[in-house]
């Protein structure tokens, strides 16, 4: 009785910093976990680890979670830490295409327990973004939209890292990468790409918007895109009016011509793959149709024109 006790209550002792933080992954079997905690000198024994995990009933229902295992525990303290002490749980958390930093910020605090200003900070702070070879003022286009699995309270270099790995796998791995890199920067071109992903959700039209910024780009005429201007508006977005449009602000494609400093969200794939590979055409405007799409001129005849029509749409709806 007594070699039992000393067994399974006597503290196991690790060299190094307390605590050791300590993952185990969605699915990972017993086996894995024992072996992890023996190479990282957590535990002397894996044998004991796994009898103690065997009487409990464990093997089944070992959370999935990152652990902060202070130095000193036995195998019991161990395994009840595993079933129900404190510990940060994997969660899935979801960038939507067209989301800006600060909704991935609400989602992040909302789902994972992220702190908002710490990543803020992190998002904006020029040291770190040059370590990620970002050369911009904010991480504001870079958190590649998609579903990610990611640890409560996880540090907020890790979970932008995981965010821009995806992005650079994207771009860096695809044909589109070369495409339109001798006129214009990828930074650039990720900025045109947030816009286009501001200004419509149908993927089919998306090539045709990139290729009338990149034609009024060429000319050397205003972008006048309303995405841009609702990026500096400091309650959200809101219906523009004629003051808006007259801020001074380098985001505002209606007083300063060409691209605005950065991207004004973070585009997904099918906005970047427009940017990088527009529709070659000479469209200079286009003009919401009443059907969720866009209706295209080359002049401004031809645009005043789809105007008409379309405000003739709107009276008739009213009407109905």
């Amino acid at each position: 009785m007594y070699i039992l006790h000393h067994t399974f209550f006597t503290p196991n002792n690790y060299v190094g910093s307390s605590p050791q933080r300590f993952e185990i992954t969605s699915g990972e079997s017993l086996n894995s976990i024992v072996e992890n905690l023996y190479v990282r000198g957590i535990i002397p024994n894996k044998t004991n680890m796994k009898i103690v995990a065997f009487i409990y009933g464990a093997e089944k229902k070992i959370r999935a979670a990152r652990y902060e295992i202070p130095n000193g525990l036995n195998y019991l303290e161990l395994v009840e830490l595993f079933l129900e002490g404190k510990a940060d749980y994997l969660t899935k958390v979801k960038v939507y295409e067209g989301a800006t930093v600060k909704s991935v910020v609400s989602a992040l605090k909302l789902d994972a327990l992220i702190d908002s200003s710490a990543f803020i900070e992190t998002a904006l702070s020029k040291s770190f973004l040059d370590s990620l070879g970002i050369k911009a003022n904010s991480v504001e286009g870079y958190l590649f939209p998609g579903e990610y699995v990611i640890y409560e309270r996880s540090n907020p270099r890790e979970v932008i890292n995981l965010f821009y790995n995806e992005f650079k796998k994207f771009v860096h791995d695809s044909v589109i990468y070369t495409v339109n890199r001798q006129k214009y920067s990828l930074h650039e071109i990720v900025t045109l790409a947030s816009i286009v992903e501001g200004e419509t959700n149908k993927i089919s039209e998306m090539p045709a918007i990139a290729g009338v910024y990149y034609n009024r780009l060429r000319i050397g005429m205003k972008l006048q895109a309303d995405p841009t201007v609702q990026y500096i508006q400091p309650n959200g977005w809101k219906r523009l009016n004629h003051q808006d449009l007259k801020l001074d602000n380098p985001y505002n494609t209606y007083k300063y011509f060409g691209l605005p400093p950065g991207p004004i969200n973070n585009p997904g794939r099918d906005a970047i793959k427009a940017a990088f590979n527009p529709e070659q055409d000479k469209y200079l405007f286009f003009v919401a149709d009443g059907s969720g799409g866009h209706s295209f001129a080359k002049n401004y005849s031809q645009h005043l024109k789809l105007v008409r029509e379309y405000r003739k749409w709107l009276a008739s709806q009213k009407e109905n």
